[in-house]
């Protein structure tokens, strides 16, 4: 019988840290985050949050100092064009997702502030099929430590036009939003693929930002198909060996799909 034994291997392993955005000074989130992009990821969250709605609001983004430890870059002000501008963020409300009595009402303001989702974007379904293969090539973080999500940005044809990697999906996401709004890439055309669970924080974003498809390589939760339903997203779920789920408006999908009741 042949013996087994252990190895010391080395092994890479993501790295998490916290990143407090402010603006103007003021503390408006801190979210533990995969360092890397921390502009984009900053311009996500504000667009996400309502804070600003267009690039040419934002005036400067620096780190702020840390005298004991000047090698971190945790902090992250943004200035705004309009210093003066007052603003507030609605992050208490959205990110409870255990408050089930809040979700209608908070569905309703998501409506009002993200408006309909138009867009004539039509895509066949074996297009969608083959995103997370697609995606799955350019996930060099993840090919090194095997924990961490991705944020890919696709036009109608399937090119890919922008992909983020951090340890939280939705951070993902918002680096992958900055960077589109920074580079002034059309959303409104587009298609998102998400590597992790589609959770009604990501389908919130996706709104704010004028997505009108999102798809993922797993699960979507209850309240994000409702909200999908009500802004007018394509959520599909389960992309996976050329089969997916449709979950709401699936007049987006050509040539077949699977669409779940509701």
């Amino acid at each position: 019988m042949a013996e087994t034994g252990t190895a010391c291997l080395e092994d890479e392993i993501v790295v998490e840290e916290p990143l407090e955005i402010r603006v103007n000074g003021r503390s408006v989130g801190v979210t533990m985050r995969t360092p890397g992009h921390d502009f984009d990821l900053a311009t996500g969250f504000l667009w996400t949050e309502g804070i600003v709605h267009s690039a040419a609001e934002i005036g400067t983004m620096a780190y702020c100092p840390n005298e004991e430890q000047p090698e971190l870059k945790n902090t992250l002000n943004v200035t705004l064009v309009d210093s003066n501008r007052r603003f507030e963020t609605s992050r208490k409300a959205w990110a409870n997702s255990s408050c089930g009595l809040c979700g209608k009402a908070t569905i309703e303001s998501i409506v009002r502030d993200a408006g309909r989702i138009g867009g004539s974007i039509r895509v066949e379904h074996r297009l969608i099929a083959g995103l997370p293969a697609r995606m799955r090539q350019e996930q060099v973080n993840f090919d090194r430590t095997g924990g961490i999500h991705a944020a890919g940005l696709f036009d109608a044809s399937g090119n890919l036009l922008l992909i983020r990697e951090d340890l939280g999906r939705h951070n993902a996401l918002d680096k992958v939003l900055g960077a589109a709004l920074r580079e002034q890439i059309a959303t409104n055309e587009a298609v998102m693929m998400v590597s992790g669970r589609l959770g009604f924080e990501i389908t919130q974003k996706a709104a704010a930002a004028g997505i009108p498809i999102v798809a993922s390589v797993s699960a979507p939760s209850s309240l994000a198909v409702e909200l999908a339903a009500e802004v007018g997203i394509t959520a599909v779920g389960f992309v996976r060996n050329g089969t997916m789920n449709v979950y709401s408006h699936p007049e987006r999908i050509l040539n077949g799909f699977s669409e779940h009741p509701s």
